[in-house]
This record gives structure tokens, sequence and C-alpha cells, in this order.
């Protein structure tokens, strides 16, 4: 069985503010930064979700909107994948496109 491990090293600033962000994995190669992250994990015994959302200040506006849009979209298909639900995949394709709107 081959297992793998994913390490985000996060850098806060004196009122723990994520100040730098950075990630790796053996499957990648050098250094990887980036300004924002989502992480989300199912309790199975509290049957409740759970979430990790971190950024930084160098995240701009623009960029935090595109990265819950794409985050939606993504987030509908894998939930299509999983559950065959075309419908309400669609369902939440269309509320993050008219959340874009927004």
């Amino acid at each position: 069985m081959k297992t793998s491990e994913i390490k985000f090293t996060v850098t806060f600033d004196d009122n723990n503010v994520p100040e730098k962000i950075q990630w790796s994995a053996p499957e990648s190669k050098g250094e990887n930064f980036t300004k924002a992250l989502m992480v989300s994990f199912w309790d199975e015994k509290e049957r409740n979700s759970l979430r990790l959302d971190l950024w930084t200040q160098k995240m701009m506006v623009d960029e935090m909107m595109l990265f819950y849009h794409q985050s939606l979209h993504s987030m509908a298909d894998a939930f299509e994948r999983a559950t065959g639900k075309a419908g309400a995949a669609a369902a939440m394709r269309d509320l993050a496109d008219h959340l874009s709107e927004k």
C-alpha cells in the first residue's frame, strides 16, 4: 500500500496572521508557496466537517473571489464524481456562478 504525506508550514506574524504558507509533498519538486489554502476533513465519529482556512495578507480580494469560485466548482465536480448526482452538482455550479456575478 502506498502512502504519501502533504506538509503545510505556516509562518505567522506577531498578530497570528499568516505571512507565508509553504507546502511540500514527495511528488512535488522544490519549494511550493501559496497565498491561501482550504482543507476540509470529515469527522466520522462526530459526523461533521472540520475546516482549515488560511490566507496571507498578500492575497488580494480579486484573487480570493476567483479562488472561492474555482473551489466551489471543484467541490461540485468532486461531489458529482462521488455521488453521481448531476443535478445537485449543476445547482452547486449555478450557485458559484451566481455568487461570482455579485
